[in-house]
């Protein structure tokens, strides 16, 4: 399993018992999806190892309690603290109408109402408070806040979301 093949779930934060078992923190608003899932992988020094789970459950909202098959010791515990989570991308859930995961996106041309065609998407930046599309306009990076009252239209299948910046966003980026 390739890392590019999966989404990622979360990252194990601390262990919560002395026989192993382990909090993950998960990276979904809905951590209920992943509550009785089997297996997982974790990205150890760049391989993506199965870990099977013997048992889970939520802890505190936002939280996994994991307890990985041979994983029975604090010091196999310590060994994942601070590890990644991932599950392949055809465990995500399906979104309906036009809500989108980030990593759905990349690629699609972004047009806006009034500007007309912006670029391409080439990534989704949320180290931010809102998260932004990443946009290439002819060797011009274009930021666009990911802000509902701008998207208007997400086509998937023509790859295309077309959004109503404010006026004078665009106009930002490539009039320097």
């Amino acid at each position: 399993m390739k890392k590019e093949d999966c989404f990622y779930l979360g990252k194990i934060v601390k262990k919560y018992s002395f026989k192993g078992e382990l909090l993950a923190k998960l990276d979904t608003d809905e951590p209920e999806l992943y509550d009785n899932i089997d297996a997982v992988f974790i990205d150890l020094r760049g391989n993506m190892v199965p870990f099977f789970i013997e048992s889970s459950q939520l802890h505190k909202s936002d939280l996994l309690r994991i307890k990985f098959e041979d994983v029975n010791s604090e010091p196999d515990a310590d060994a994942l603290i601070k590890s990644e989570l991932y599950l392949p991308l055809e465990l995500l859930p399906k979104l309906e109408g036009d809500k989108f995961y980030f990593h759905e996106v990349i690629g699609f041309t972004i047009k806006d109402k009034n500007f007309g065609d912006i670029g391409i998407i080439k990534a989704i930046n949320d180290s931010t408070a809102q998260a932004l599309f990443e946009i290439d306009k002819d060797g011009t990076e274009i930021l666009i806040p990911m802000n509902d009252e701008f998207i208007t239209k997400v086509d998937k299948k023509n790859k295309i979301i077309e959004v109503e910046t404010p006026e004078g966003l665009i106009d930002l980026y490539l009039n320097n």
